[in-house]
């Protein structure tokens, strides 16, 4: 894809109509963003695997995948601040060549340096070169972000939802991808060439996005403003009613979801032998893509919310009932139906966000949903760990607590950690079921559906569509935002 739409004028933020062209620009952009993505994650999963195999530090893993995780999170308001002061084609650019540049980097310590040096945990070398391959790796999470935004620049309103079914697709495609080719590049040709390949194809992605035009205005800017705006973050949340209990149903849908990211590999491993375990994730992560494609297909229906409960209770429904039994066939199946999910739940949130929320403050907003969200599943794999490991599992190992559960449990490996994921999956029904009850689910389901078409919609004559702003896009007006 060369040039797209090289000839379209720039359109100024806030504008009511998309850009001729726009959803094919947009497929251009979400093309390049899901090659930097799975280079990303290519590396990253070569990096856990690599240090894993050499070292057998479970910590120096599990410190790598959580620092990833909290530092998404401390730098989610950074970013989408940034993201919302410069032209978003610019922060992808700027995006990729930071990343460029620290991958780079990583490859010369590599090849400086042996390996004996670099896997020394006791060194500083080991921690230099992991940070910035992590650093690398969070950098890219700004593209992210403002390709959530630019499906408001460039998709009509009425199409969000599907292209967010896109984005849902090309993650689980990512997920794909990785899970099988990370671990076949640190086995066949070792870290060296892997960072080689990484920086090749970071480096063909920024290419051909300075090849990508993205038709948008110069973003109006406050002299003397902060790096991270957390006022105008609030101001932008609190200007539309019930938004900010959507971004804390998803923290705490998250929080339950760390569960199952910290256990569900301890269970699998207990099924399967390591190489059919890798072989059986990347089975399951085309849920992610058949998620993502129906979305894209179908859309979520006139309520989005509406969609993301139900599909978030179906999810602990799965998440309960997966292991009640120690059935490998149980197991994968309960596992790609959870996977394919995913894509609505998160397809609903941005969906919902990117037409209440003006587009001048959507990444701040953006980017304090991912500080919240980003950082609450790692806090509960931290936690949950131990607690599964300490007690809950030894415990389900006695005849007391076999006794107790294992009517419903049944007999076999694992036991205690259905027992966790039984818990757990009932914790995320209640909490989607109660939220079905709240305030908030009503004001922002009518908010939703009022909201006027700001970004792109247009009349049957293809003209854009007038009316009035929207209650909250009227109080993000008085409030001073963007």
């Amino acid at each position: 894809m060369t040039s797209m739409d090289a000839a379209v004028p720039a359109a100024p933020q806030g504008d009511s109509r998309t850009p001729a062209g726009g959803m094919r620009t947009f497929l251009g952009v979400l093309v390049n963003t899901a090659v930097a993505n799975v280079t990303t994650s290519f590396l990253w999963f070569a990096l856990t695997f690599w240090v894993y195999l050499e070292t057998r530090s479970v910590l120096a893993t599990g410190i790598i995948g959580g620092a990833y995780m909290l530092l998404l999170a401390l730098f989610g308001m950074v970013f989408g601040t940034f993201v919302d002061r410069h032209r978003k084609h610019r922060v992808m650019v700027v995006s990729a060549l930071c990343t460029l540049i620290l991958f780079g980097v990583a490859g010369v310590i590599f090849l400086l340096l042996p390996q004996r040096a670099i896997l020394d945990l006791g060194g500083p070398w080991f921690w230099l070169f992991s940070a910035v391959i992590l650093a690398g790796a969070v950098v890219e999470n700004l593209r992210n972000i403002a390709l959530s935004t630019t499906v408001t620049l460039l998709v009509p309103t009425e199409r969000h939802a599907n292209a967010n079914g896109l984005v849902g697709t090309v993650q689980g495609l990512a997920f794909l991808v990785t899970s099988v080719f990370s671990g076949l590049a640190i086995g066949l040709v070792g870290m060296g060439w892997t960072l080689v390949i990484a920086v090749v194809l970071t480096a063909a992605a920024l290419v051909h996005l300075l090849t990508l035009r993205i038709p948008e205005g110069e973003p109006e800017r406050t002299p003397g403003a902060k790096a991270i705006d957390i006022r105008g973050a609030a101001a932008a949340i609190r200007a539309v009613p019930g938004l900010f209990a959507l971004i804390l149903f998803s923290t705490f849908n998250n929080l339950v979801g760390g569960v199952y990211m910290a256990l569900m590999d301890p269970y699998g491993l207990t099924l399967f032998d390591v190489t059919v375990w890798g072989i059986v994730l990347g089975v399951t992560s085309t849920g992610f893509i058949v998620g993502g494609a129906i979305v894209a297909k179908r859309g979520l229906g006139r309520n989005p919310i509406r969609t993301m409960l139900l599909a978030v209770i179906v999810m602990g429904v799965l998440g309960a009932v997966f292991t009640i039994r120690d059935w490998w066939w149980l197991y994968v199946l309960g596992i790609w139906l959870y996977m394919s999910l995913v894509p609505i739940i998160e397809s609903a949130e941005q969906t919902v966000i990117q037409k209440v929320v003006p587009f001048q403050t959507q990444g701040r907003v953006f980017g304090a949903a991912a500080t919240f969200e980003a950082g609450a599943a790692p806090i509960t794999a931290f936690l949950i760990a131990p607690i599964a490991q300490f007690w809950v599992i030894p415990s389900m190992e006695t005849d007391a607590g076999r006794g107790a559960w294992g009517w419903l449990l049944g007999e076999g490996q694992g036991r205690g950690i259905a027992l966790v994921f039984l818990v757990s999956g009932l914790v995320m029904v209640v909490l989607a079921a109660l939220a079905f009850t709240t305030r908030s689910y009503r004001i922002l389901s009518r908010e939703y559906t009022e909201a006027p078409a700001a970004e792109g919609d247009t009349d049957g004559d293809g003209e854009p569509a007038i009316g009035p702003a929207s209650a909250a896009q009227a109080r993000a007006g008085d409030a001073g935002l963007g």
